[in-house]
């Protein structure tokens, strides 16, 4: 576990980006090449600590160099969005984290992007994985509200592309609620009523031009606006966004991730 950080209820912002990342490979633009540590953005990924359980958000192709910078060695669960491969490439670095567990180590997903994790990693689900050092996933499918202790994890599916995704709703007793969407086009009104009274909202800001499966900029603050939380904060950021520049032009209430940010949940 990181030095310092208690059992306190938190999430960890393990990375922000886009599914290139920040800077992006052969870019020469002023974000790419401006060197600041808030434009460097690693696959977006959160960590959520809760009365000592730790649960990773996704498993994107940079969980190693994520978990050796944040000091996480141990894991609860894993909770999946969707099967992008942006959120599922660091599959095999979950093998660090079964080494240290007798129980196979348990995956949250709908059915269809478990399906396709067992399609991608036939080894790690197969009968006869047996040996010591492999991923040990223990699949559970989530269709409803499910529970980690006091922690209730609440799904909230979402609109992005023709891939099922889903977000998730965390809340634990007498602290702020809060809400990861990192992947969202669209959020449908029965998802905004699963949203309604949220404290904290992390919300897709892919970029300031529209996208077909991303939000813009300006949606995302519409959605936010919609949903009403006391604090939003975007995250899932391609490199048309420097975060001092986008920062400076939020409206309250509204900021910008970055990598690193851990998120204190308990204060009121």
């Amino acid at each position: 576990m990181l030095a310092g950080v208690t059992d306190e209820f938190s999430l960890t912002f393990l990375g922000t980006g886009t599914s290139v990342g920040v800077p992006v490979i052969g870019c020469d633009c002023q974000v790419c090449k401006s060197g600041a540590a808030r434009n460097q953005r690693l696959r977006s990924s959160v960590i959520v600590r809760a009365g000592g359980v730790r649960l990773l958000v996704d498993s994107g192709p940079d969980l190693r160099q994520q978990a050796l910078r944040e000091g996480l060695c141990e894991l609860d669960g894993v909770l999946y969005t969707h099967a992008h491969l942006d959120h599922v490439a660091g599959f095999d670095e979950l093998r660090a984290f079964c080494w240290r567990r007798k129980e196979p180590l348990p995956m949250h997903g709908t059915a269809e992007c478990l399906a396709t994790l067992k399609a991608m990693f036939g080894w790690a689900f197969a009968a006869d994985n047996v040996h010591h050092g492999y991923v040990k996933p223990d699949p559970r499918v989530v269709d409803g509200p499910f529970h980690y202790g006091e922690l209730r994890i609440t799904p909230l599916p979402v609109e992005h592309g023709a891939m099922e995704t889903i977000g998730y709703r965390f809340e634990y007793p007498a602290e702020r609620s809060v809400a990861y969407l990192p992947d969202v086009k669209r959020i449908p009104p029965a998802t905004m009523g699963l949203l309604h009274g949220v404290d904290v909202l992390v919300l897709d800001a892919l970029r300031p031009r529209p996208h077909p499966t991303h939000l813009s900029l300006s949606e995302a603050l519409a959605a936010a606006a919609e949903v009403g939380a006391k604090e939003t904060w975007l995250t899932h950021l391609g490199h048309e966004n420097d975060h001092a520049e986008l920062s400076a032009a939020l409206p309250d209430g509204v900021r910008v991730a970055w990598d690193g940010l851990r998120l204190s949940l308990t204060d009121r």
